[in-house]
C-alpha cells in the first residue's frame, strides 16, 4: 500500500512488503549494497528474504553487515569502498536507525571518491550526487526511512553528528510491520520512545506548525493506545501496524520541523568513549531534565500531551511512560562521570534555536546534562 507524505520518499507500507524488495528496487538500480547490522538481520532471515528478492528481480546485491548500534565513520568508508569496488549503483539499508543511517551516508559518500568524514557536520543541497537509497526499517522509533539526516559517529575527530539535506532523503522507503514483531521487548521500548520524542518535538518545535502538530497527536495517540500491550507481551498485528506508522509520523516531523534540544544532547554522547547508548535510551534519560525546564515556555502544547498521555500533566505522564517502559535512569547510572559532564556540553552541534527557549548557552545546556546526571 503506497502511503502519502508530506516527504519526496515514496513510501510503501503493509505486512510482507519486505517480499516485494526486488520488485521497488529495479526502478532504482542493478546492483545493490545491501547495509546492515551484525547479526539481527540475519538471524531473523529479513536478510536472506531481501537478498532472494532482489536477485529474483534481476538485481544483484552485494552484502555488507558491519554496522555498529551507533554507526561509525570507518564502517561507512569500509562499506563504501565495498560498493565501489563492487560498481554498485543501488544501496539498499535494513534495519533499525543505525543501519538506515549508515546506509545513507554511503548513498552520499560513494559517488564522491572521498570519506564520509567530509560530509558529516555538511548540509547537502538537493543535486548533491548521490546512489539512490531504498530504506528498510526493522524497528518502529528512528523514523530514518523517510527523514533527511544521517547520524554518525567520527571516529577520528571522536564526536558525533549529522549529514543532512534534501540528497539524504531515500527514494523509496518498504515499511512491513511484520518485522518489528522479532524486536526484544526492551528494545522495542527504546525505540518507540524515540519515535515519541519526534512527536513530542515536533509539537513544540519553533518550526512547528499546524500539520506537525496534528501528525504529532496521532503518533502520541497510537503509541498510548498499542506500547503498554506490546511491552506486556499481548502483540498483535494491530499494534504493530499502529507503532509503525507511529514512526513514520514522527519522521515525517522530523523531515519538516526538525527536532529540539534533546536530539542535540543525546548525539553528542558519541564524544564519550565507552559510553554506547542508544539513541533511544539516551533521549530517555535527558527527556525529565528538559521538560523540567521546557513545560512552562509552551504549556498549552505539553498541557495537549498529558492529555493524549491520559495524565494529569506532562511530567507524570512522560514520567509514567519512562517507568512503565523501563526506561527511567540517570546518567550517573548509565557510564557517564560528573567529569564527563563538560565534554558533552562541547559535543553539542546543529541547530539549536528550534527548541523553545531558543538560542541557548553553554550554562543552560550544562544544566539539563547535570540535572539529567
Amino acid at each position: 500500500m503506497k502511503v502519502d507524505l508530506d516527504v519526496p520518499t515514496h513510501v510503501e507500507f503493509g505486512r510482507g512488503e519486505l517480499d516485494r524488495a526486488g520488485r521497488h528496487a529495479t526502478a532504482l538500480g542493478t546492483h545493490a549494497l545491501v547495509v546492515t547490522g551484525r547479526s539481527a538481520a540475519r538471524s531473523h532471515g529479513y536478510l536472506d528474504r531481501v537478498v532472494t528478492s532482489l536477485e529474483s528481480a534481476g538485481v544483484r546485491a552485494t552484502v555488507f553487515d558491519r554496522v555498529s548500534a551507533n554507526p561509525r565513520s570507518d564502517e561507512v568508508d569500509e562499506a563504501t569502498a565495498q560498493a565501489r569496488a563492487q560498481g554498485c549503483d543501488l544501496v539498499v539499508g535494513l534495519g533499525g536507525g543505525s543501519a538506515l543511517d549508515a546506509a545513507k551516508g554511503v548513498s552520499v559518500t560513494a559517488p564522491t571518491g572521498g570519506s564520509v568524514r567530509d560530509l558529516i557536520g555538511v548540509t547537502l543541497g538537493p543535486q548533491a550526487p548521490r546512489l539512490p537509497l531504498l530504506a528498510v526499517p526493522t524497528t518502529a522509533g528512528s523514523g530514518s526511512e523517510v527523514t533527511k539526516g544521517a547520524i554518525i559517529t567520527d571516529t577520528v575527530r571522536n564526536f558525533r553528528s549529522g549529514i543532512r539535506g534534501d540528497a539524504v532523503f531515500p527514494r523509496t522507503a518498504i515499511v512491513d510491520p511484520d518485522l518489528i514483531a522479532s524486536v526484544p521487548r526492551a528494545i522495542m521500548a527504546e525505540t518507540v520512545f524515540d519515535s515519541f520524542a519526534h512527536a513530542v518535538e515536533g509539537c513544540v518545535a519553533a518550526r512547528a506548525d499546524e500539520a506537525s502538530r496534528s501528525r504529532a497527536h496521532q503518533a502520541i495517540e497510537l503509541i498510548a493506545a498499542h506500547l503498554p500491550a506490546v511491552l506486556k507481551g499481548e502483540d498483535s498485528p494491530e499494534s504493530r501496524e499502529a507503532l509503525c506508522r507511529a514512526s513514520l509520523l514522527g519522521g515525517v516531523n522530523v523531515a519538516n520541523v526538525s527536532t529540539c534540544l534533546p536530539h542535540r544532547l543525546q548525539q553528542a554522547m558519541g564524544s564519550l568513549p565507552g559510553v554506547d547508548l542508544s539513541h533511544g535510551r539516551g533521549l530517555a534519560v535527558l527527556y525529565p531534565s528538559w521538560l523540567r525546564h521546557t513545560a512552562p515556555l509552551v504549556p498549552d502544547e505539553f498541557a495537549a500531551v498529558a492529555e493524549l498521555l491520559g495524565g494529569d500533566t506532562v511530567h507524570d505522564a512522560v514520567g509514567g511512560l519512562l517507568a512503565s517502559a523501563g526506561l527511567a535512569a540517570r546518567l550517573r547510572d548509565c557510564g557517564v562521570a560528573k567529569d564527563d559532564l563538560d565534554r558533552l556540553v562541547e559535543g553539542v552541534t546543529g541547530n539549536l534555536d528550534n527548541d523553545p527557549a531558543g538560542q541557548v548557552n553553554r550554562e543552560y545546556l550544562f544544566t539539563l546534562y547535570a540535572e539529567a546526571f
